[in-house]
């Protein structure tokens, strides 16, 4: 740019001194920093700002991680934000939530470059204001009527759309797990303004941000091999992991005995709160994890476990040694329970279904359309309320506290679940009774419960009926189901 450093030292503190300093956003400060110290710049036009970005050598600014966050802790400060180009869309969203529609009320500055940037606080030339955009969305989900046969296992997919409860589907290889899983996001409704905003947050912390807000649902289906800190989150500068990039969207674990006995277990936390926390030596972060788990798994290692004819000598020792590696406790977590058994050649030989993922999906918003105005009844009345989340870093402590607020069926417990799933005296009776012969846990207690609730959601009922608490029982996990049939 034609500028000398001045022929001293130039001392750069980064206070306070003891909290570890990462990442390239601290160049752009520096840079600004320095140019006031030597008088390019008045002091004042950097007043009111926060700052973030990576400076190339050809004094270019470059996207940096965690721009909306940052635009959003700026704009509850009362502070505008300095950023590249690049991260602009990003950071105008900061002055817009949670009404895309309200006037900019954070200046967001966005320049291409250190130059640019300096023209523009000098006066010298005025860069444009990014826009808040929201992305189109244009991207087609695969059709569940692709899937042929397996009415059952659509069932279910569609119960678990609707309420947004965790599924495992059990079958031999090609029998369909995958494809089914793949079309959950296709009948899932679009995320609100609010979990929008939330998704897009944890992407910008993981290095993922977008100009664009999207309120597509996220769909992460990491590969058996994925490490605890993968899935849950960590590493050296403690990113998010695969159940925080899944916020409001959907968790895909295919083979999910083959994942680490470690990584299955961490997940247990996540499911029941919304959130995980991340604790190492030099950092203790709390990220969203307000996911939908679906999982899918042969029955045994080699997949024919019920096939007499091409089961392998073990059985069915083979098959008891594979499910163990998935622990009771992770089991009660999942609503949902099914075997998706293999396609017979006739099934394979009919038309495709005439019933779209369109079709299914507008069944599926109806029922979260009554969920949500239950909830919202609710919470005018006082009796809706979220669970109390500590200050994280890099995310507003009050977002945190609505990680955890009910937004479906599947959110719900306690007191709230009392009052929207209490079943009919015949229902009671029999959910009592299955509890007592099951020998059900309390958290089975409960989620079965939801699902009932869901299911009633579905048929247009006020009221959870007996027909709903059997059904809702029938999907619980494989122990259970084969003690009400002996």
């Amino acid at each position: 740019m034609g500028l000398a450093l001045p022929p001293q030292r130039v001392t750069v503190n980064l206070s306070p001194a003891d909290l570890l300093k990462e990442g390239s956003h601290y160049d752009l400060p520096i840079a600004l920093a320095l140019l006031a110290a030597m008088g390019v710049l008045a002091k004042e036009s950097l007043a009111g700002f926060v700052v973030l970005g990576e400076l190339a050598l050809d004094g270019s600014l470059t996207r940096v991680p965690g721009v909306l966050p940052a635009a959003i802790a700026a704009a509850a400060g009362g502070r505008g934000i300095i950023c590249p180009a690049a991260c602009g869309g990003e950071a105008a969203w900061g002055g817009f939530m949670p009404q895309p529609d309200e006037p900019d009320r954070v200046p967001v500055v966005a320049a291409p470059s250190l130059l640019a940037l300096i023209n523009h606080l000098r006066g010298q030339q005025t860069l444009s204001a990014p826009q808040a955009l929201i992305s189109d969305d244009t991207i087609a989900y695969p059709d569940l009527a692709e899937i042929k046969g397996q009415e059952t296992a659509k069932r279910v997919l569609e119960l678990a759309a609707a309420g947004g409860h965790n599924l495992l589907m059990m079958g031999p290889p090609g029998s369909g797990k995958s494809m089914l899983a793949a079309r959950l996001p296709g009948l899932l409704p679009p995320l609100e303004a609010e979990e929008a905003l939330e998704a897009t947050m944890v992407r910008s912390l993981a290095g993922e941000g977008s100009d664009r807000l999207s309120r597509r649902r996220a769909f992460r289906d990491p590969h058996h091999s994925a490490t605890l800190q993968a899935l849950v989150g960590g590493g050296a500068r403690v990113r998010p992991g695969e159940v925080s990039l899944a916020h409001h969207g959907v968790l895909f674990l295919d083979e999910l005995p083959e994942f680490s006995r470690a990584a299955l277990e961490a997940l247990r936390q996540p499911m029941e709160t919304g959130r995980v926390t991340v604790a190492r030596a030099a950092a203790h972060v709390t990220y969203p994890a307000r996911f939908q788990l679906v999982a899918a798994m042969n029955p045994c290692r080699c997949g024919h476990l019920m096939e007499a004819s091409r089961g392998c000598g073990r059985a069915p020792r083979c098959g008891i040694d594979y499910q163990a590696k998935l622990s009771g406790p992770l089991l009660d977590r999942i609503d949902l329970c099914i075997d998706v058994p293999r396609v017979d050649a006739a099934d394979l030989a009919l038309p495709p279904p005439a019933e779209s993922s369109a079709d299914v999906a507008a069944r599926v918003a109806a029922a979260r359309a009554v969920q949500r105005d239950r909830l919202a009844a609710l919470d005018r009345k006082g009796k809706l309320t979220a669970i109390e989340a500590e200050p994280t870093a890099g995310l507003l402590s009050e977002r945190a506290r609505n990680w955890s607020k009910p937004r479906c069926n599947a959110d719900t417990d306690g007191a709230l679940l009392a009052a929207i799933a209490e079943p009919d005296a015949e229902g009671r009776a029999l959910l009592t009774r299955a509890a007592e012969r099951l020998g059900l846990s309390a958290r089975a207690w409960h989620r079965t419960l939801r699902v009932a609730r869901t299911l009633a959601d579905l048929d247009g009922s006020d009221a959870v009926r007996r027909l709903h608490i059997a059904e809702a029982l029938s999907y619980r996990r494989a122990e259970a189901r084969s003690a009400l049939a002996a």
